[in-house]
């Protein structure tokens, strides 16, 4: 019998971990440093949330989709390099 994979109905939070202790930028790179980093986190949070909601695959990842959970966890309108970075993330 084949296992069917169900998505987790869970609540998805904008709070972040309390467990979590942020550090400081390093200081000195230069700006297009800072906003790759600040994509790839962006892009990592909602590559999470697409897999928490049931999307396992970059097929089912469409600009649309990632656009309308920005919102439900907290993030701005993401760009289109940001929306293809999710999906690079979730073939990885």
């Amino acid at each position: 019998m084949a296992a069917v994979a169900t998505p987790l109905q869970l609540p998805l939070s904008t709070l972040p971990d309390p467990t979590l202790h942020k550090k400081p930028l390093p200081a000195g790179q230069p700006r297009v440093w800072y906003e790759s980093h600040n994509r790839r986190l962006k892009a990592l949070r909602l590559a999470t949330a697409l897999l928490d909601t049931g999307v396992y695959h970059p097929a089912g990842a469409s600009d649309q989709r990632i656009r309308d959970i920005a919102p439900r966890i907290g993030v701005h309108y993401p760009s289109d390099t940001t929306c293809r970075l999710v999906r690079a993330l979730m073939r990885g």
